[in-house]
């Protein structure tokens, strides 16, 4: 038996549409064998307090239910600002590829983060699914689209409902946004469109491809104005090549593009695939690298 044909078989089950041409080749970059692990992190670290919340939105997304998480760092003060950052896909980052809650621990109790409050957002439960995969959920119609309504959508409704009772900087250069695929496009995205809001961008394997735009990002970055962004991109040389374009190439030419207009930016390219295992392992490199400025 093949051992990709179970993985395929679960791809043609999520997404009736996909072209079978593209089976193979997704099914391979999400079954890489990575050499790669995420941070583990003292017991002795101070643990931060971790909200399971659910939100409807009312406004952007009309209807639409998402969960997500809100992590209050165990050094939060009440009578300072706290830093921001925000996950989407936010389960998968809490997940054991990453560890994200207990980096942050970490980070923060050696000081090279600010306490900061982040919030673990899940897409939308109800929506159309992908073009030509099909599928279902409002993911891809929020991260993969190439406009502002996401970001406000989190800045409009979901981060004053999550943050609601604690401080939180106004100040983009201690805000932060990050995203894994789709999530990475929308991250990139939602900073671009937002600046003032969010002056951080953490991508991981980010879908800068012809899904709803995203592979006109590396143009907009080349002959729009620039964004007083810092941006930290990952991919893996065996990342998709699938009928939406080439993530390692697509990754490439953000950062090429990126590197044109001046901007403090850095790519690391693993030997992984369509992963967070690389990006978790790098998660608190990244954001050292992130907050350094």
């Amino acid at each position: 038996m093949n051992p990709l044909e179970p993985i395929m078989q679960a791809l043609a089950a999520q997404l009736p549409g996909i072209p079978e041409r593209d089976l193979a080749h997704f099914a391979r970059a999400l079954s890489i064998a990575e050499p790669y692990r995420a941070q583990e992190v003292a017991d002795s670290v101070p643990t931060g307090q971790l909200i399971e919340r659910r939100h409807r939105s009312d406004s952007v997304y009309p209807g639409v239910e998402r969960a997500y998480v809100l992590y209050v760092p165990a050094q939060y003060d009440d009578s300072v600002d706290a830093g921001l950052l925000v996950f989407q896909d936010g389960a998968r980052y809490l997940g054991p590829e990453a560890n994200a809650a207990r980096v942050l621990d970490s980070l923060i109790a050696e000081g090279s983060l600010p306490p900061v409050i982040a919030v673990f957002a899940e897409p939308g439960e109800q929506g159309p699914g992908l073009p030509l995969y099909g599928g279902s959920g409002n993911r891809s119609v929020e991260y993969d689209a190439a406009d502002d309504a996401y970001v406000r959508f989190l800045l409009e409704e979901l981060l004053p409902e999550a943050t609601a009772g604690y401080r939180v900087t106004q100040d983009a250069r201690q805000r932060a946004i990050a995203g894994l695929s789709s999530g990475g496009m929308c991250a990139f995205n939602a900073a671009w469109e937002r600046p003032d809001a969010f002056g951080k961008v953490l991508s991981h394997c980010g879908s800068f491809v012809d899904i709803r735009g995203g592979h006109l990002m590396a143009q907009r970055v080349r002959r729009e104005a620039a964004r007083p962004l810092r941006v930290f991109l990952q991919t893996g040389e065996n990342d998709l090549d699938i009928v939406f374009g080439s993530w390692t190439l697509a990754n490439r030419t953000l950062a090429a593009a990126l590197a044109y207009r001046g901007y403090a930016h850095k790519l690391v390219v693993g030997e992984g695939g369509h992963s967070l295992k690389h990006g978790g392992a790098l998660l608190a490199e990244a954001l050292r690298w992130l907050w350094r400025e």
